[in-house]
């Protein structure tokens, strides 16, 4: 992500307003909520991220603004396909377990985006078919994604970059490919100063 906010910075606001979403699962169910639903999923999303937490909180107030910063930037960036965007995941600090964690509750944040925002049959025929249904399948399995303690560093650190590279690409392939789904509601609402309420 290229902007101010990064994955420690969401995390802590995230923890102390007791919600129980990371941030990595916060963006990967944001991903796949957009790419069924456009611009409008953002309410929904942000509620759901949410939930369980105090309306009144000033800390809930502080979270809510960051989580509105990631929902314009990844809007912006999957509708104008924008080669910046990315999964948000720990940086290079962090421990290979700790990363690879993260990225695989990205993928299940982004398949219970996918499903849970309500198209019916149309958006269950499109999610069968090729290439979504590779996709969706790769994701699964990426949910259970655990470092090889057996391989070294280099190696993990390689085939790691290789897995957010393409989880990166098959989300923007997703976005894409749901367009017709949408329709038009995207080149309306993506505006600089969009924001949730």
């Amino acid at each position: 992500m290229r902007s101010d906010l990064d994955y420690d910075t969401l995390n802590d606001a995230l923890r102390r307003c007791g919600a129980s979403w990371d941030p990595a699962q916060a963006h990967g169910l944001l991903c796949g909520r957009l790419a069924v639903a456009g611009a409008d999923a953002g309410l929904d999303w942000l509620q759901q991220v949410l939930e369980g937490t105090n309306e009144t909180d000033a800390l809930r107030t502080e979270c809510a603004g960051l989580l509105n910063t990631l929902y314009q930037d990844t809007l912006r960036q999957l509708s104008e396909r924008l080669s910046e965007f990315a999964p948000l995941l720990p940086d290079e600090s962090d421990a290979a377990p700790a990363r690879t964690e993260a990225l695989a509750h990205w993928c299940e944040g982004f398949l219970h985006g996918l499903v849970s925002v309500d198209h019916g049959e149309a958006l269950r025929q499109r999610l069968a078919e090729d290439p979504l249904a590779d996709i969706i399948r790769d994701m699964l399995q990426l949910t259970r994604a655990i470092v090889d303690e057996d391989g070294d560093d280099e190696t993990n650190e390689a085939a790691y970059a290789e897995i957010v590279e393409y989880v990166r690409v098959a989300a923007q392939l997703t976005y894409e490919e749901l367009a017709e789904l949408r329709g038009q509601a995207d080149a309306s609402v993506v505006e600089a100063d969009e924001t949730l309420h």
